[in-house]
């Protein structure tokens, strides 16, 4: 297929910058079999069955924009020049790769300093990133770098105001534990204590997993035959009591329902055979439409970029032109798009 197939004009004003607040009180498009509803999150206790099991991503996202300085000492005196830097990926000899703006800025070997307690050195570079070994680790790190950093928005939302003190709450899930991701699983966003507290009254049953969601969620796509896009490949985790949970779920006849785009690509990257196994690594699993998909029984996700990895993953899901026909009602019912924007309950009809 291709890239233009994904194509859609989207309304600047559908854009949102800031999460509804409370965040269950978010519309969401309700897409079921050939129907749609316009209905709200904290309704999802009326929506969902007894014994659906929803799946949801328990990364955390870390505040991974920093703002430092590189001192240098030469012929010109003493200079300084002012460093912004995005931590992308932890890598497995201790080093983080980055972007740093500007990175001509800095020779490998110099320190950049983000604050008296947190400071890393340029150790390489590769790919225009930038390899940073930072002077501190474990919860040390983790309690300096909240201390400095600003969560790392979307593009679509950066470009419209900087990062803030709400963002710290606004752009974490509810349960978020396993810091690693760099972007949150958005869908997750909408849901609150007293959501859950009813949906498991209601006895919809929940399965953690984890998948740390890197940077290139947001990379577009830049090939014309989308067979040809490569994923970037993200670290996650299904652990065997989540294999099983599942597993049980399926084999008692009800619904396997993933919260967000990166538990479903994580589930269907772990599935075999249509049964889950445990998982522990790198996916970089691409879901386009003709994808068979082995675990999923619906996909509750908020509205995507055109022509994006994540627009031709719902379109699998629904359907090309299914998918075409829900975007156009939210765009005409004004649902607000994105990260910080409404949500979604897909639910196809597999009755054919």
């Amino acid at each position: 297929m291709k890239l233009s197939d994904f194509d859609f004009d989207l309304p600047e004003r559908l854009i949102a910058t800031r999460p509804a607040r409370p965040r269950s009180s978010a519309r969401l498009l309700l897409a079921e079999g050939r129907a749609i509803a316009d209905r709200i999150v904290n309704e999802l206790p009326d929506i969902l069955r007894p014994g659906d099991r929803l799946i949801l991503n328990d990364t955390k996202v870390i505040p991974a924009r920093l703002s430092g300085e590189r001192h240098r000492s030469g012929d010109a005196g003493d200079t300084v020049a002012r460093i912004e830097v995005t931590l992308l990926e932890p890598q497995a000899n201790g080093t983080w790769s980055s972007l740093v703006k500007p990175l001509k800025k800095v020779r490998d070997g110099e320190v950049i300093v983000f604050s008296d307690a947190l400071s890393a050195t340029v150790t390489g570079r590769q790919d225009g990133q930038a390899m940073l070994q930072f002077n501190l680790t474990g919860d040390d790190f983790d309690v300096a770098l909240a201390d400095v950093g600003a969560m790392p928005l979307p593009p679509y939302i950066a470009a419209k105001r900087p990062a803030d003190e709400a963002d710290k709450e606004d752009y974490q899930t509810y349960w978020a534990r396993r810091s690693g991701a760099v972007a949150a699983p958005t869908a997750s966003l909408h849901f609150d204590g007293p959501l859950l507290d009813a949906l498991a009254a209601r006895g919809v049953q929940f399965t953690h997993v984890t998948l740390h969601v890197g940077a290139g969620t947001f990379l577009p796509v830049k090939v014309d035959d989308i067979a040809d896009h490569k994923m970037h490949a993200e670290w996650g985790e299904v652990t065997p009591d989540a294999a099983a949970e599942i597993n049980a779920t399926k084999a008692a006849g009800h619904r396997v329902i993933p919260v967000g785009t990166t538990a479903l690509r994580l589930i269907e990257s772990a599935a075999k055979d249509g049964a889950m196994r445990q998982w522990r690594g790198p996916t970089d699993i691409f879901i386009t439409p003709g994808f068979t998909f082995q675990v999923a029984d619906g996909l509750m996700t908020n509205f995507h970029l055109p022509k994006s990895t994540l627009v031709m993953l719902v379109s699998a899901l629904m359907g090309v032109e299914r998918i075409r026909d829900i975007y156009a009602h939210a765009i005409a019912q004004d649902y607000r798009f994105f990260s910080y924007g409404d949500s979604s309950l897909l639910l196809p009809d597999r009755s054919g």
